[in-house]
């Protein structure tokens, strides 16, 4: 979410509901920083409360367990990614070239802002049953998010190639991994990586350009 759309949502806040979503926020961060250095199941809630500099009896009123906090920090990723509504918005692109630059730009988002986020999930899978079955759920739903986009596109693909065909080389070209090994380990920018992965969707998915 931008600052400015924040700002106008919170404007009609009183001065103690600011206070106690600063404090929200204040504590999933802190959080995030501790699952990101120490792993999920060795922070502790008293690590965090320390680290964002309130109360033990803080955090648990506010998040009751580290799986509410995990929670937290997945939404306001999504939040500020805004991937899912980008997404949903190039399911409905007739332009196939443009949907693709579409779900490039969701995905290059997605990564950049949340790359770490993946991380965090898969150690808190590791440890908590509940924290693998969300990491699960989630995953499903990018699954069917990612799949509608091919499903709408299908007189488009290119000769002989079928609907999930199509969607599993968009699925493989998306993840997580692929983002990392080009940004993180070779250095790539993440413009690059869009433009990268926009002309790899279209090449393997549509008919050659003459």
């Amino acid at each position: 979410m931008s600052e400015p759309v924040r700002a106008y949502e919170e404007a009609g806040l009183t001065h103690r509901q600011r206070q106690a979503l600063a404090t929200r926020r204040i504590i999933a961060e802190a959080a995030r920083g501790l699952f990101l250095k120490r792993g999920y199941a060795a922070t502790t809630i008293d690590a965090i409360a320390g680290e964002a500099g309130v109360a033990v009896s803080t955090v648990y009123a506010i998040f009751k367990n580290k799986r509410a906090i995990l929670k937290e920090i997945r939404l306001a990723w999504h939040e500020r990614t805004r991937a899912r509504e980008i997404n949903e918005e190039a399911a409905q692109e007739s332009d196939p070239n443009r949907r693709l630059e579409m779900v490039a730009h969701a995905n290059r988002r997605q990564w950049e802002f949340g790359g770490t986020l993946v991380a965090i999930y898969q150690g808190a899978a590791a440890a908590d049953r509940e924290a693998a079955a969300e990491l699960e759920e989630a995953l499903r739903g990018r699954r069917a998010t990612l799949d509608r986009v091919v499903w709408g596109m299908e007189e488009a693909l290119r000769p002989g190639l079928g609907v999930e065909t199509a969607a599993a080389i968009l699925r493989a070209l998306c993840r997580a991994e692929v983002y990392q090994e080009l940004v993180d380990g070779s250095g790539w920018s993440p413009d690059g990586y869009e433009a990268w992965l926009a002309e790899s969707l279209k090449g393997q998915l549509l008919p050659r350009r003459k």
